[in-house]
């Protein structure tokens, strides 16, 4: 497994020269986003997306 700091440079070094920091924050925390998420699919911390519809709509009865 990867650690944060090795995700980062590898990042970095996929990003453009041209890159802004606003770019490179940007692909950091959309990284870190979707690690999050992968965690929590492990373990087992998800919904349905009917759940999630019903959530979202407020139609939770």
């Amino acid at each position: 497994m990867q650690t944060a700091k090795q995700a980062a440079k590898q990042i970095i070094d996929r990003v453009s020269d041209q890159a802004t920091w606003d770019d490179i924050m940007y692909e950091l925390y959309v990284r870190q986003k979707i690690e999050k998420g992968l965690s929590a699919v492990d373990e087992g911390r998800v919904i349905s997306s009917e759940e999630a519809k019903k959530r979202l709509l407020g139609n939770e009865g």
